[in-house]
């Protein structure tokens, strides 16, 4: 008798909970040896839909199926509680466990029980446990049989505990360590780290079932990069044989580019580029991600932008530079419809259409586009979606343009999530803006590297590309319309042509007729 975890929409297949949880372990190891933590991220594949070996399960999804247009009541059947209840009982309640242990179904358990909506929290403002409420409360039938069909059909016994022993010494490791991160922050981020791992791997396998497809990891060629640097290359050795390359500006972008090229051979970290506008910035440290992606196997480059406008005039710039228009994402508001359609409390039985949608957005991409608020959303948004992409985020080059721009509240924030993606994921961060923002201000310090600025003699270059002279005239006094008259009268005396910029329709046609008089 098989136990049902899915059944394809348009031919009736069945794919069975071990051959979907075994599916799962697979892809979730391989997203969780990235960091050196497979067999924690594998525990919670294959646990995760431990609750469908149940004859009540059977009996909904087959229902479900049979009458699309009147279903059973989602949410009827609680699948998901019981891996985590499992590890609870297993390695949290019996006597001399060991806290590694202990934590590790913590983290593990919490992964397992939320993976249709949220990490459940530990402990709430109001002193209760979600987590604990349901893995040690909740009662579940026929949790009995589920435990057996789990060992006699995915993974025996001695196995299973050879593999949580694995597991343990992965965590111990992680948390021993050395980084500024506090224990609670380094837990945090691994059980992120985790959930994210689920999440995708659960998403994806779905949809290779449910397209009838075996693997779609994408065409990463390990000479990806390495084609992308020729063309860059190319492209910057064509600006030599203008008529204006040896005018100062440009001998000054030429300098700063090879300066991020010849930067590149350092080992992974957190720097910073501080290029002025102007200064070739986008070329520049592209050049300094494909030679440093290259070098050290990084899996893809990924551009944090603030603006909408300035992402797609890059992503076109790069575009065209690498003639490549199917391996460059751009995720942000004016390309793709960001929703809050998580599948919470769907029980996996999801049409093709949204199937579809969830299993697309990991950010699986050599180059991505995006925003400050997506990236901050990946650690910090509630729901399934954002959390999916953040082990994508490991073995990475992310450059952060226009960084100043990170809103004060979430500097913390914003730190501890780049601190954590250097020192556990092997990421390098290039901090990237023509004034670098203060960062360090805060109670959770910013880990840059020693002598982290990429560019030389800085001062002299911040001088040579200065354009504009600031003199704030408003200060001390303020202006009415009439008073604003008399001084654009007097500057017309001394300039050329004068640009006045206000913020209201009738202000700006106020002050064109008294011009005009």
């Amino acid at each position: 008798m098989s136990f049902i975890a899915h059944i394809r929409e348009k031919d009736k297949q069945i794919q069975t909970v071990e051959e979907h949880l075994l599916e799962v372990k697979k892809l979730a190891e391989s997203y969780g040896e990235k960091i050196n933590i497979k067999h924690v991220t594998g525990l919670a594949g294959m646990l995760h839909d431990l609750g469908k070996y149940t004859n009540g399960f059977k009996e909904y999804i087959i229902e479900a199926v049979n009458n699309p247009d009147s279903p059973p009541k989602r949410g009827k059947i609680d699948h998901s509680t019981a891996g985590g209840k499992l590890l609870y009982e297993y390695f949290h309640t019996q006597a001399n466990i060991s806290p590694f242990k202990q934590l590790l179904a913590e983290i593990v358990g919490n992964a397992i029980i939320s993976h249709h909506s949220y990490l459940q929290d530990f402990l709430d403002p109001e002193l209760e446990s979600k987590y604990l409420n349901r893995v040690r409360e909740k009662e579940l039938d026929e949790f009995a049989l589920s435990k057996q069909q789990f060992f006699e059909k995915v993974m025996n016994e001695k196995e299973f505990y050879d593999y949580v022993d694995h597991a343990v010494a992965e965590l111990e490791r992680f948390l021993a360590k050395n980084s500024i991160q506090q224990f609670e922050e380094k837990v945090m981020f691994l059980t992120k780290f985790t959930f994210s791992s689920l999440i995708d791997a659960d998403r994806t396998n779905t949809r290779l079932f449910e397209e009838n497809k075996i693997d779609e990891a994408f065409n990463r060629t390990e000479n990806l990069f390495s084609r992308y640097y020729q063309k860059l290359k190319s492209k910057i050795d064509s600006f030599k044989n203008q008529q204006s390359a040896q005018n100062q500006i440009n001998q000054l972008r030429a300098q700063m580019s090879e300066q991020c090229e010849t930067f590149a051979e350092k080992q992974s970290g957190i720097y910073t580029l501080s290029i002025p506008t102007g200064g070739g910035k986008t070329l520049a440290s592209l050049r300094y991600a494909l030679k440093h992606a290259k070098l050290y196997n990084k899996k893809r480059i990924i551009y944090v932008v603030p603006y909408t406008t300035i992402i797609e005039q890059n992503a076109e710039e790069v575009r065209n530079i690498l003639q490549d228009h199917v391996n460059i994402l751009e995720h942000h508001s004016n390309i793709i419809e960001d929703t809050n359609d998580d599948d919470e409390n769907q029980d996996g039985i999801v049409n093709v259409q949204q199937k579809l949608k969830l299993a697309r957005d990991n950010w699986d991409s050599p180059i991505i586009f995006t925003t400050m608020v997506q990236f901050l959303n990946v650690f910090y948004a509630k729901g399934s979606r954002n959390i999916r992409r953040l082990h994508n985020l490991s073995e990475s080059v992310i450059i952060f343009d226009e960084v100043q721009k990170v809103p004060i509240s979430c500097v913390s924030l914003f730190n501890q999530a780049l601190n954590f993606l250097k020192t556990y994921c092997y990421s390098s961060i290039i901090l990237c803006t023509a004034t670098q923002p203060a960062l360090d201000f805060v109670e959770h310090k910013l880990e840059i590297n020693t002598e982290g600025e990429i560019i030389n003699n800085l001062d002299h270059v911040i001088e040579a590309f200065k354009r504009v002279e600031i003199v704030d005239m408003a200060n001390k006094e303020s202006f009415n319309n009439e008073k604003l008259c008399h001084f654009i009268d007097e500057k017309m005396n001394e300039v050329q042509s004068l640009l006045v910029i206000l913020n209201t329709k009738s202000v700006v046609k106020n002050l064109y007729n008294l011009l005009k008089e």
